[in-house]
């Protein structure tokens, strides 16, 4: 969200503190030796302040897991946690968040393409008083014309479907305080759309605005499929709108039917019996099953969304494995 042009008196904090940055790896043994030299570059700078590296195998199936762990062996800063099998980035991300025990959280992509130094900037803002400061994109260079597109249709959709707003060009990248993340970690669904969880809880917001790079190394693990997905997730979670359209929709189209009857009725008592037109006929009950087929569908992602809740399944499992520091 953007920041007001009345800013809250906020009481300053000052001392050491304790970061945890929450990173979830999935195939990511490329970027993992530029990924330390950067960020612990970058966090070592930071005045008046320890760090941990929270790194989260996300069911790697290359060689991350010996990466991360073999760093974890030369730096007491860095922990590894294995996931037993890839459950997800927003999983993963989750489990990052949870095992942190930072006083501050910052979650962060192991990609490089949100800069390191600009974590500097977020601890100053949380230093000033916020609970929260949002990493703001200022360009999407870096993304394809086609994802850019998307990404705009996706935020300006779900806020304007959804009571929870998402701030637009921000995501995952922020600083949270200790008391945003225990929070986070009382809500209890398994269906987790992170953003939108983010948003949700609220807190002293600022934002800072930055411009984010390509990725350092290494290929997106997102493909169109699974950001069309992902931004269905986003809309059944925090918005029932879907559903109640289907309630206009259909109140509209009685309303159509009985104008048209009403239209036959009288032609009928005028002009008399014509032929019956089989067209007319088969266009109006293909038109009327593709609708409620439609609105099934959607009824259906709310109905799948309960089953999978009720079924009370952790969002991800630890390999508590003796390989783990």
């Amino acid at each position: 969200m953007p920041e007001s042009s009345v800013q809250p008196v906020l009481p300053p904090r000052t001392g050491k503190i304790l970061l945890s940055l929450a990173v979830p790896f999935y195939n990511e043994e490329e970027v993992i030796p530029l990924f330390f030299k950067e960020v612990i570059g970058a966090l070592e700078v930071i005045p008046h302040l320890e760090f941990e590296i929270v790194c989260v195998n996300d069911g790697s199936r290359d060689q991350t897991l010996a990466h991360l762990v073999w760093h974890a062996s030369l730096d007491s800063r860095v922990r590894v946690v294995d996931l037993t099998r890839n459950f997800g980035k927003e999983a993963a991300l989750s489990a990052a968040i949870d095992e942190s025990r930072g006083d501050v959280v910052v979650p962060f992509d192991a990609d490089l393409q949100d800069p390191p130094q600009v974590i500097k900037i977020l601890v100053e803002k949380w230093r000033e008083g916020y609970d929260v400061v949002l990493a703001r994109r200022n360009n999407r260079d870096s993304d394809s014309v086609l994802k850019r597109w998307t990404a705009l249709v996706f935020y300006r959709l779900h806020n304007k479907l959804s009571e929870v707003k998402i701030p637009e060009n921000v995501g995952d990248f922020r600083l949270m305080s200790r008391q945003v993340v225990s929070s986070l970690k009382c809500l209890p669904e398994t269906r987790r759309f992170m953003k939108g969880l983010f948003a949700w809880v609220g807190y002293k917001t600022t934002v800072v605005d930055y411009t984010r790079e390509v990725r350092a190394a290494g290929t997106t693990k997102f493909s169109g499929w699974k950001l069309w997905n992902f931004a269905l997730e986003g809309f059944t979670s925090f918005s029932t709108l879907p559903l109640r359209v289907w309630t206009y929709a259909g109140s509209l189209i009685a309303v159509l039917s009985i104008c048209h009857a009403l239209w036959l009725t009288i032609r009928t008592l005028i002009f008399g019996v014509d032929l019956p037109g089989y067209a007319s006929v088969a266009t109006a009950v293909l038109f009327l099953g593709g609708i409620q087929l439609i609105g099934i569908g959607v009824l259906g992602e709310y109905v799948g969304r309960i089953y999978f809740e009720s079924k009370k399944r952790p969002v991800y499992l630890i390999n508590r494995g003796e390989q783990n520091p």
